[in-house]
């Protein structure tokens, strides 16, 4: 008996499954043992965290356990590999992020074809990215953030959660609209980026709202625009709380032409829908 996939949407919402799920798994008995959910960042980042949250509903829900495994590496490529090639039965998940999607055109050769190997089962979060540096960078603004990198070319460094990561893609277009020069510096998942941020390691990141807010109101990182289409008020008003002036104007932009990044999740392709 075949999984029907609304069922599945509910049991599985929030991960991917890879190619198929058992056809004489019925929802009813799904699952009948601990599930993976792979991960292609390290732990303690923005999509670890997510995942983690995900796991533990779903484990609450369905009485197994949803156990999150690591796997960092090759912009998510190592994890969408081995869930790729795990057995498909459905017990072997993984977590998607808009980089799978970027990784599509950015490499030639992959040892998977993502459209044809992954569909989409649900998305479940939309995380817009906040343009944050640190408190010693010479900048409150976007226009004096570029002013500043235009006087020295080069010498700020932009770190990013890994190659293809929203971080990195915003922050490639932003130097392309721009004209200016920062010094990429991709590192292995969000939680790494963050340290070195706060410690003035880096000085400029493109990071995820949720993971950045509480930073922002303790004024360890200043806020300067969003990745949104329109204007977000939750790093303006952390930006104003910092400041000790709830009444004035916000200073985060938004960047038009960036979009938000997704997390989404997959079911099998060999499934008939």
């Amino acid at each position: 008996m075949k999984l029907p996939r609304r069922n599945f949407l509910h049991l599985a919402a929030g991960a991917a499954v890879l190619p198929a799920v058992s056809r004489i798994a019925t929802a009813q008995a799904y699952p009948s043992r601990s599930v993976r959910i792979i991960v292609g960042f390290a732990a303690g980042g923005t999509v670890d965290v997510l995942a983690r949250l995900m796991g533990q509903w779903l484990s609450e829900r369905l009485g197994r356990q949803f156990v999150i495994e690591n796997r960092p590496g090759a912009g998510t490529n190592i994890a969408t590999e081995a869930v790729v090639k795990a057995p498909p039965d459905g017990y072997t998940l993984l977590f998607i992020t808009t980089t799978n999607a970027v990784n599509t055109t950015l490499y030639d050769k992959l040892n998977f074809n993502f459209i044809r190997d992954i569909a989409p089962v649900a998305g479940f979060t939309r995380v817009p990215n906040v343009i944050v540096v640190n408190p010693s960078v010479l900048a409150t603004t976007v226009p004096e953030l570029i002013a500043h990198a235009k006087a020295n070319p080069g010498k700020l460094s932009m770190a990013s959660g890994g190659i293809a990561t929203p971080g990195h893609v915003f922050g490639e277009l932003f130097k392309m609209m721009t004209g200016i020069n920062m010094t990429l510096l991709p590192y292995r998942g969000g939680a790494s980026v963050l340290t070195d941020l706060l410690a003035g390691q880096v000085q400029v990141c493109f990071y995820p709202t949720p993971a950045a807010i509480e930073y922002i109101r303790a004024s360890k990182l200043r806020a300067l625009a969003v990745t949104t289409g329109a204007r977000s008020e939750a790093p303006s008003q952390a930006t104003r709380r910092a400041r000790g002036k709830a009444s004035a104007r916000p200073r985060t932009r938004r960047l038009r032409s960036s979009t938000s990044s997704t997390t989404r999740s997959t079911q099998p392709s060999r499934t008939p829908i």
